[in-house]
């Protein structure tokens, strides 16, 4: 394990120790550089946008070695930590998450997010899922990465698992048995309510991180709720390819260009990039 990854990933960890992580995802390299350019001190890989940049819908639609060969171009393209969205695993049992960590530290990446849903939209039990964040995390100390960032996304509000009174019950029994089987962070999308937010911050271990949007509360204001992590997920690729769209729309239809407006010129975008 060369030196310089083990440094990232202790970076990675003190970034979610002090003041507020914010992560604006990146689907391909491309993306990854220029996030990075634009001051993030860390890189998120979205599997919605990276599957989208295959040509592939989300929900694990790519093999794992599709994904992992586009993840070790972001890795190889960035100088500041790379955490991978592994989806569930690419797999359902253990032995298949162990497989996708140690590939993906294979191409360079020093956190992860792992999901605790199934490709039917149902949730694995608490245990269920902590046998796989087990696997996860020895599969990470074999590799010579014990300081891995496994950051455990719960999709109880995402997908409106239960009754709505019970669902932060629900994540709080379920983070502290993650916490226990090795997770390092809690990831709640599809939460936005702030009181709620503070509760889960307060009734479990885990550093807090949410998904944010437009009409979402500000990054401070999750900050005062305790918040320890904001990524945007798929947002920021969506953003991208509506342009894409509304450019190609406006060129074939109208004739003109205005959709271009405000876009990074040529040589700022090359510059970006090494040989």
């Amino acid at each position: 394990m060369a030196n310089t990854q083990q440094t990232k990933a202790l970076v990675l960890r003190e970034l979610h120790e002090k003041g507020i992580l914010v992560l604006p995802n990146a689907w391909d390299a491309g993306s990854a550089a220029l996030i990075a350019q634009g001051g993030a001190k860390a890189i998120a890989t979205t599997s919605g946008g990276v599957s989208w940049s295959a040509g592939k819908p989300d929900q694990q639609a790519l093999s794992r070695d599709e994904m992992v060969a586009l993840v070790r171009r972001i890795a190889d393209t960035v100088d500041v930590p790379v955490t991978a969205d592994i989806e569930g695993g690419y797999g359902l049992a253990p032995e298949d998450v162990a497989a996708t960590v140690t590939a993906v530290i294979e191409a360079g990446v020093v956190g992860v997010n792992l999901e605790d849903s199934k490709p039917d939209f149902t949730l694995f039990t608490a245990e269920e899922q902590a046998a796989r964040i087990r696997a996860a995390r020895e599969a990470a100390e074999r590799a010579g990465l014990p300081e891995l960032v496994i950051n455990l996304r719960t999709d109880v509000f995402l997908f409106g698992i239960g009754e709505p009174e019970g669902r932060a019950a629900d994540v709080l029994a379920r983070a502290a048995v993650y916490a226990e089987a090795g997770a390092d962070s809690l990831f709640v999308p599809g939460l936005l309510d702030l009181a709620v937010i503070a509760e889960l911050v307060e009734g479990q271990p885990l550093p807090v991180n949410v998904m944010a949007g437009p009409g979402a509360p500000t990054v401070a204001e999750f900050e005062a709720a305790g918040v320890r992590r904001v990524s945007l997920g798929t947002a920021v690729a969506q953003a991208a390819y509506s342009l894409a769209r509304r450019a190609a729309a406006e060129l074939v239809d109208h004739g003109t260009y205005d959709a271009l407006d405000g876009a990074l010129d040529f040589g700022a975008v090359n510059s970006s990039f090494t040989r």
